[in-house]
């Protein structure tokens, strides 16, 4: 499961304000270049983000799964015709390189989750937006690192008990009514658990976070953020 990861990788010292900096910057060029040469220049970064992080791209795609099926019927619905030739590749392909830069931010996604400890992922966005609704946000951000993982847990014990039960013989769209169902109801009962964990703990809108602080490896990954950011704006400044 996708979490976070003690580790000593460089991306584990790097303040968690300096890599949310590169993931902004990093979603802004690849929305800007949906192009094959593009994606192929953000494709080698992400390997490289990765390599930072010592974050194995298969275990990565093992983990976003789930989601592959939605990119690849974009593209296959778009090229679908009604007549001869019955698929156009030119009209696939637009959607195929949305969803191949989908999967790239993913990818850089998961490697700022396994290298951030929750609370300062919390501390970031709090400090990037002060007052309550800072306070609101980073609580969100924190509570949602450490349900989803539970819930990603429950879906995939859900799934093995079918798969016990002979489930797998069922209709595809029954299997997947009783997989909602039973993920949702486990879903509210976590909710509960956990609104009763928060007031047993005496859950605090402003609870001591740790202290932030750049280092001077944090000025490289500032210096990718900030070209990044740059390369993304091109565009719009040339086509002014």
């Amino acid at each position: 499961m996708l979490t976070y990861e003690p580790g000593s990788s460089p991306a584990h010292r790097l303040d968690p304000r300096s890599k949310l900096a590169v993931q902004i910057g990093f979603a802004a060029a690849a929305f800007a270049y949906t192009t094959p040469r593009g994606l192929a220049v953000l494709t080698v970064l992400t390997a490289g983000l990765l390599a930072v992080a010592e974050t194995a791209p298969g275990r990565v795609l093992r983990e976003y799964l789930f989601v592959v099926p939605f990119l690849l019927a974009a593209p296959l619905l778009e090229g679908l015709t009604w007549g001869s030739p019955w698929f156009v590749v030119g009209d696939a392909v637009p959607s195929a390189l949305a969803g191949y830069r989908v999967l790239l931010v993913l990818f850089v996604a998961a490697a700022y989750v396994r290298t951030t400890p929750v609370r300062d992922s919390r501390a970031a966005v709090q400090w990037a937006i002060p007052g309550r609704v800072g306070q609101f946000l980073g609580m969100g951000v924190a509570f949602v690192f450490r349900f989803l993982p539970v819930l990603q847990a429950d879906l995939g014990r859900i799934r093995d008990a079918h798969r016990a039960r002979l489930g797998t013989e069922r209709s595809v769209p029954r299997r997947m009514r009783l997989l909602a169902v039973a993920g949702f109801n486990r879903a509210f009962e976590r909710a509960d658990r956990f609104a009763l964990a928060l007031q047993a703990r005496c859950f605090s809108w402003n609870p001591t976070l740790p202290e932030l602080r750049f280092s001077r490896q944090d000025a490289v990954a500032l210096a990718v953020a900030g070209a990044l950011a740059g390369a993304a704006a091109m565009p719009t400044v040339t086509a002014v």
